[in-house]
């Protein structure tokens, strides 16, 4: 009896693997995860390079990971029975107090760190007659500590973005979101979303009055724009990681012009011109924090018609990741024409292409979790 019951599993576990390898090679490929919103990594290319820098086994494990059948009904379940274990971390998220979501932050690669900070200072010296910015926004584990769960581990984050500042600060402006954030913090008004890791429109608001303040502008007022909740269903990429259950979406706000300001937004990629920042066809969507800008974009610019007297520049260049969707609304209230490039997604110099538009001021913006794992910022370099 205990010979056939040997078999049975033994025959059922190869019968599963072999269904599952099956599956994985005849369920069609996607190439966007619409639950995750993010790109899936994209079949690995057999190069000898590749080979040699270990990119070849690292890409391989990523897209079988990505593509595994069933993929988000296995992340569901892992959720439920971590859940069911009073367990408070599921897939690299803390479900942490006061209905926040985190994502675990562990000690940054800092050999790695040196490597994207030295990108950017090359980036600097190559246009010693640029004026250059660097915006370093935390994420909310490194602004509400106080509210992950008990005994959650957490590297200091202000520590990493105090590395980072000593690294560029002598090429260019450094600007630590810390320090205009903090004192925020507590005012009972949320600065980041509670279930996903963007900055909400208000954190991104008081990151414009910081910048503006730097570039020596006035900022608007908060009272200069009629803030409207565009939805209160929002659940963003913390929760789709984690899955977990009795979690309150959060709401999005648009802070929009009273003067009427209009701005027309060109996007490279698809040689397309529209005129708004906003796309509405995104609230009814998962990825709802695409209403701003539409999404992301390898190349596009945005050009608003302002009072003559209200231009503080007539063109600048904004290197970015996708905390600057919500931040750069803000930016046409000073800049006539705001060219925006995503440098994950953009393959062509940037050197050559603030050469071909005149461009001579610079603000690059990311969040703290990009910045230290983005091999994409050695662009820079080129």
């Amino acid at each position: 009896m205990s010979k056939m019951t040997d078999r049975i599993y033994i025959w059922g576990f190869i019968g599963l693997l072999f269904t599952m390898s099956l599956l994985f090679f005849l369920l069609p490929i996607q190439a966007f995860s619409d639950v995750e919103n993010r790109t899936l990594q994209k079949a690995p290319k057999l190069t000898w390079d590749n080979l040699w820098s270990k990119t070849f086994s690292d890409e391989s494990e990523s897209y079988v990971t990505d593509h595994f059948p069933f993929r988000n009904q296995w992340v569901w379940t892992k959720s439920m029975l971590e859940q069911l274990r009073l367990q408070q971390e599921n897939n690299g998220i803390y479900k942490g107090k006061d209905g926040y979501l985190f994502e675990k932050l562990s000690a940054p690669a800092y050999a790695e760190i040196k490597e994207y900070a030295a990108a950017v200072q090359l980036y600097a010296q190559n246009h010693p007659n640029a004026n250059m910015t660097f915006m370093l926004a935390p994420t909310s584990i490194g602004l509400y500590p106080e509210r992950l769960p008990w005994l959650a581990e957490a590297y200091p984050q202000d520590e990493v973005n105090r590395f980072i500042g000593e690294q560029v600060q002598g090429s260019m402006t450094f600007m630590d979101g810390f320090d205009f954030l903090r004192s925020a913090a507590s005012s009972g008004k949320p600065i980041y979303y509670k279930t996903d890791h963007h900055w909400t429109t208000y954190g991104a608001y008081l990151a414009y009055a910081a910048y503006a303040k730097e570039m020596g502008w006035t900022p608007a007022a908060e009272s200069d724009f009629a803030v409207e909740t565009m939805t209160d269903s929002f659940l963003g990429s913390y929760h789709t990681r984690s899955q977990f259950s009795g979690v309150r979406p959060d709401s999005i706000e648009a802070y929009k012009d009273k003067n009427g300001i209009q701005t027309e937004m060109y996007i490279a990629d698809t040689d397309q011109t529209v005129n708004s920042m906003y796309d509405p066809r995104y609230l009814a969507k998962k990825d709802k924090y695409s209403y701003f800008l539409g999404g992301v974009h390898a190349l596009m610019t945005l050009h608003s018609k302002l009072p003559a007297n209200q231009v503080e520049l007539d063109k600048m260049l904004v290197i970015k990741d996708s905390y600057a969707h919500s931040f750069l609304p803000f930016l046409t209230q000073h800049v006539q024409d705001i060219h925006v490039i995503d440098i994950r997604y953009y393959n062509g110099s940037i050197s050559d292409y603030m050469a071909e538009n005149g461009i001579e001021d610079v603000l690059m913006l990311f969040n703290t979790t990009t910045f230290i794992g983005e091999r994409n910022l050695l662009k820079l370099k080129y």
